[in-house]
């Protein structure tokens, strides 16, 4: 038969690839899918940290189903097949998984938790200064009434809400690991604060600053506070 276009014809007229220009190989369509999930991994932007623990979380969930001994004999005729005795090890190994994702997990908080108690802190330690200038400012009465007075009730009113708490009043009993003790007027075994030259700071259970205070005895301090 003769070609009227003069086209050249296909050695295998029978072979997709020869007449079908849209046609994708085997070989072809897959190296297009591996491009196409490396793609969609590079493009993934994901904490790591997120990641895995979804990872753990998803093995969590499937060592749910076997809480508990695992009784290899599942069927319960008596005997362990090799399935039986695989599965139970595939079982046990995914309780193991379980418990390390839950240590995984509370060292995480933790560990999160440390970080914003750190943060914190900082932040109280910047701003220590001001609270002792409000604290001057009121020993002298500055703080009475005004704009300063409302200015150190909302500056304190933040501070408090971040976790910021002061210690050290006249009157309380000594603790030579909270208070930094510059004087020791006191006679007796039972130490208090007589007189409290700078507040101490916390924030929660994280000592950001000793409180300096000079020592006396009980009696002088009621004396001193009255």
């Amino acid at each position: 038969m003769t070609n009227p276009n003069n086209e050249q014809m296909p050695d295998n007229p029978g072979n997709p690839e020869a007449t079908d220009e849209q046609y994708v190989s085997p070989d072809q369509a897959e190296a297009l899918a591996d491009e196409a999930a490396e793609s969609e991994a590079l493009s993934t932007d994901e904490d790591p940290l997120v990641a895995a623990e979804a990872e753990l979380k998803d093995l969590e969930d499937a060592a749910q189903i076997a809480d508990g001994e695992v009784d290899p004999d599942v069927d319960g005729d008596g005997a362990v097949s090799d399935i039986e005795l695989q599965l139970a090890e595939r079982t046990e190994s995914l309780q193991r998984v379980s418990a390390e994702y839950a240590n995984y997990r509370r060292r995480t908080e933790r560990e999160r938790g440390e970080i914003a108690t750190t943060a914190k802190a900082k932040f109280a330690t910047e701003l220590l200064p001001l609270l002792d200038d409000l604290d001057l400012a009121q020993q002298h009465g500055d703080l009475e009434e005004g704009p300063l007075k409302a200015f150190a009730d909302k500056f304190r009113s933040i501070v408090a809400g971040q976790g910021v708490k002061e210690f050290g009043a006249e009157g309380d009993e000594f603790n030579p690991e909270v208070h930094e003790a510059v004087q020791d007027l006191s006679q007796g075994d039972e130490k208090v604060l007589g007189t409290v030259l700078r507040k101490g700071y916390t924030v929660g259970d994280r000592l950001v600053r000793n409180a300096m205070v000079i020592i006396a005895d009980p009696a002088e301090s009621a004396d001193t506070t009255e």
